[in-house]
């Protein structure tokens, strides 16, 4: 393939490119065209997006989103190491706040999309990556959260001075089940008895109003959105800060690939999800609770029950939840994908002290059940 033929577009909108070449390279994935379309709508003020897509001649050959930020290195780290984090920040602003050129999205894993037969245009795409750092001044460059199936068209980037480091992994799970008794008897006794023991303790207590809609009131979204910073406030880790438009702009943009589930109690808004349906595939990806109710009725266990009964009913194949809150979804029966960062620092001089870095962004370093797990599996630090 001559490459001096190739055309290189780059936008700050996905709408200003054509659907059509967007969708006919880029991966089938729930984050799609318009899902990008609301982001773009939605009014984030904390990334900055661009767009691309490579052209051989006037035909689509690779796509690839990615976004500029400001990146927290000293979430990564606890204890003394963080106090000493923040005691240089005051003398020297923005050290562990570098800006980031991320290829991914800030939810969801890492995509890019390239024609079959057209391998080397990922070497035009990192060119592309590389400029748009510069112009954008950004110390870092990352591939976020990629799985292992990109391992073949990533690789390469170990020779361009990128490190290869684990991220947090995401959650999934077959479904196979006629009924929810049957998927109970998937699981181990005591996952099995303790979930059980919780149904019985809330349902003796209090009766869960369920309301599945593709779009909410304004009074309802309001409601949501405070819910959703509640949880947001209480997590310690997560890149993006959805801004109220956001699940206004995804009902409009995805009518019939969203949907909300609402939990009332005595009328009021106590627990919501907001999930994607791609095909058979169930996208648990948004949540949020009422943590004045939310232990003492186990929302986080009610909920879930409700979503895979209607997963069940509706004959999904696949259940995703995501990351975080890790130990409770190991013992609901949720796989751990792996994911991995490619990163590099775009001063030769710094860049090999990134494998210091990546001490501190393994997954052992957000949550104590992978370092149980590592114990458990010694050649694989997540199953």
């Amino acid at each position: 393939m001559d490459k001096s033929e190739l055309k290189i577009k780059v936008t700050k909108t996905i709408s200003e490119i054509p659907f059509e070449d967007w969708s006919s390279v880029y991966p089938k994935a729930p984050e799609n065209y318009y899902f990008f379309k609301t982001i773009d709508e939605s009014g984030f003020d904390q990334f900055k997006f661009f767009y691309i897509m490579v052209y051989d001649k006037e035909i689509p050959v690779a796509a690839a989103p990615s976004f500029v930020m400001r990146f927290d290195l000293d979430m990564t780290v606890k204890g003394l190491l963080r106090v000493f984090y923040k005691a240089v920040e005051r003398v020297i602003p923005n050290i562990f706040t570098p800006k980031i050129l991320m290829i991914g999205i800030p939810m969801g894993q890492g995509r890019v999309g390239i024609a079959p037969g057209h391998d080397g245009v990922f070497e035009v795409l990192c060119g592309c990556f590389e400029k748009i750092a510069r112009q954008e001044r950004a110390a870092l460059i990352n591939f976020k959260d990629f799985t292992n199936e990109y391992e073949g068209m990533l690789r390469p980037l170990l020779k361009r001075g990128f490190i290869k480091i684990e991220s947090l992994p995401s959650t999934d799970m077959d479904i196979s089940f006629s009924s929810f008794e049957e998927y109970l008897k998937s699981l181990g006794r005591v996952s099995r008895d303790g979930i059980k023991r919780k149904f019985k303790k809330t349902d003796s207590r209090v009766k869960f109003d369920l309301e599945i809609t593709p779009s909410l009131d304004e009074a309802s979204l309001t409601q949501v959105h405070a819910l959703y910073l509640q949880t947001l406030e209480r997590q310690d880790i997560g890149l993006e800060r959805l801004p109220l438009d956001f699940f206004r702009m995804i009902s409009k943009n995805m009518p019939g690939e969203i949907k909300y589930f609402l939990w009332r109690m005595n009328g009021k808004i106590v627990a919501f999800a907001l999930c994607i349906i791609s095909e058979d595939q169930f996208i648990d990806y948004y949540l949020g609770f009422d943590y004045s109710v939310a232990h003492e009725y186990n929302l986080y266990f009610i909920r879930f029950r409700d979503l895979m009964n209607w997963c069940i009913e509706h004959g999904m194949k696949r259940y995703e939840m995501g990351p975080t809150t890790y130990e409770p979804k190991r013992r609901l029966g949720f796989r751990f994908i792996r994911l991995f960062f490619y990163m590099k620092h775009r001063n030769p001089i710094i860049n090999p002290f990134l494998g210091f870095i990546s001490y501190f962004m393994k997954p052992e370093s957000f949550d104590p059940v992978f370092k149980e797990i590592k114990k458990q599996n010694k050649n694989s630090l997540i199953t």
